[in-house]
């Protein structure tokens, strides 16, 4: 392969439109505005100058309608609000007599080796 033509490769793909460039989601959401309001005819003739096929335009259009609608669908009721507090409450108490019981323990732990200290377990008095 002669290197006019890797020369002529690395041109012809400098020059090619958005084909290679990566759209990011600005410029995605950017095309999506633009070509709606555009007939077929238009919208192709604008993903020919673009180098985006039809097909990946009408994804980008449904990724940004999900991506609307979706904070309206996940969001809470008042009654799972209600019982996600009571829930909460529940684990906070129960967090918290754990953590009695885990210092009774480490105390008692702490007693008995002081003890043992004291009066060693081997040694007759």
């Amino acid at each position: 392969m002669s290197v006019r033509t890797l020369e002529r490769w690395r041109s012809e793909s400098l020059s090619s439109p958005a084909r290679e460039r990566g759209w990011t989601a600005a410029s995605r959401l950017d095309a999506v505005l633009t070509t709606a309001a555009l007939d077929e005819a238009s919208r192709n003739a604008w993903c020919r100058e673009n180098g985006v096929y039809p097909q990946e335009l009408a994804a980008w259009r449904e990724a940004a309608t999900q991506a609307l609608a979706d904070p309206e669908d996940v969001r809470a009721t008042p009654q799972q609000t209600k019982a996600d507090r009571r829930r909460i409450k529940e684990l906070e108490r129960e967090v918290r007599r754990k953590d009695k019981a885990l210092a009774e323990t480490t105390a008692l732990l702490v007693l008995s080796k002081k003890l043992e200290a004291i009066f060693p377990k081997g040694e007759d008095a």
